[in-house]
């Protein structure tokens, strides 16, 4: 494994290193492959062309945008692109996007030849927090999420706090859900800090919010890299969270940080009654996530049901059980906690 001062690159300094490393790493530019959305081939990719300029003169694969492009039918495409523009075993994919093309792009380069390589360049603050982090790839199985992927480590990871410019200020609040969930389960001060967030930070404030958050998550995958015990507590707010944003695709889309801030909010409860999480830790973060995401989705009994059916394929469940990562604190988190159907169900009804 890399070390996480090797793996992260800001800025001026990761284009440096980027360029660096296409000169001498990439037999050919002819051999650089750049995965792109509709949005970031508007947005970003003119920007990656301005800091690396022979980068124009690369392979540019193109897909549609948002989370229903993540299937099986889409990396058939990227992959029939490689072939037709021949890619090798020495080629490289620049995966220049949120998560959905971060989760894409590595899945491909993981797949195709049996494994090349790749770096994630993160466009949305969601991707640079999550998504572009921890090793993994993924694709959706109809409305399941993430159910078909392998683990796959990228080369690094390029991280330009400029792209957060492009984004609507409900992305923005989509990745700060994610870096609230790592002060809550790894790191109370951080949490406090992020307690504070303000979506005009300057740009300095939020290359240190987003070291720190990156470096939280990187330090709990680079000691659980496949998932088998302290990195399933990266998955609170997920179980919930997950069937959510699965059951609303087709429906009535909702983006991710909502659905895991409900999601944290739910399990936070769940916590509460049997995990050993405070009254007084549950209340205050039920009050900072409801400000900064309020509660309009009433869930109705028959949704609920429908949701549980989705929990039942949640890639941390043994045993035919549910399994939740809870809180015990602000701070920390246990994983491996079965939680029953009823408590479940009676958490979707806290006031």
């Amino acid at each position: 494994m890399k070390k996480r001062e090797e793996f992260v690159h800001f800025n001026e300094v990761a284009y440096d290193v980027l360029k660096n490393y296409l000169l001498h790493q990439i037999d050919s530019v002819k051999n650089i492959f750049v995965i792109v959305d509709d949005n970031t081939y508007i947005h970003c990719l003119p920007i990656l062309f301005q800091k690396i300029v022979f980068l124009k003169k690369s392979n540019i694969i193109k897909i549609k945008s948002g989370e229903k492009e993540k299937n099986i039918y889409t990396c058939v495409q990227i992959c029939k692109n490689l072939e037709k523009f021949k890619a090798t075993r020495r080629s490289l994919i620049l995966n220049l996007g949120g998560g959905v093309i971060t989760d894409i792009g590595g899945f491909v380069a993981s797949i195709f030849k049996r494994g090349i390589r790749f770096v994630n360049i993160p466009t949305t603050l969601l991707g640079m927090v999550d998504a572009a982090i921890g090793y993994k790839t993924g694709i959706n199985l109809d409305s399941i999420k993430n159910e078909i992927g392998s683990f796959y480590v990228p080369e690094f990871l390029i991280i330009d706090t400029h792209f957060l410019k492009t984004l609507p200020n409900k992305e923005i609040f989509s990745g700060i859900a994610e870096m609230l969930k790592h002060g809550l389960i790894a790191d109370k001060k951080y949490w406090k800090q992020m307690n504070k967030i303000q979506i005009d930070r300057n740009e300095n404030e939020w290359k240190d919010l987003i070291h720190k958050s990156i470096l939280i998550k990187k330090k709990i995958v680079d000691r659980d890299p496949k998932e088998k015990g302290l990195r399933k507590i990266l998955n609170f707010g997920h179980t919930i969270g997950h069937a959510l944003e699965s059951y609303f695709m087709n429906i009535n889309q909702m983006i991710h940080g909502v659905a895991v801030t409900m999601g944290m909010i739910y399990e936070s409860w769940i916590s509460c009654e049997i995990n050993g999480l405070s009254i007084t830790d549950y209340k205050e973060i039920k009050s900072t996530l409801s400000v900064l995401y309020p509660m309009d989705n009433k869930i109705s009994k028959l949704e609920i049901q429908k949701l549980l059916l989705i929990m039942e394929h949640d890639k941390k469940n043994e045993k035919n059980k549910i399994q939740f990562s809870l809180l015990k604190e602000i701070g920390k988190c246990s994983y491996n906690c079965q939680v029953p159907h009823s408590l479940i169900k009676k958490s979707f009804f806290i006031n």
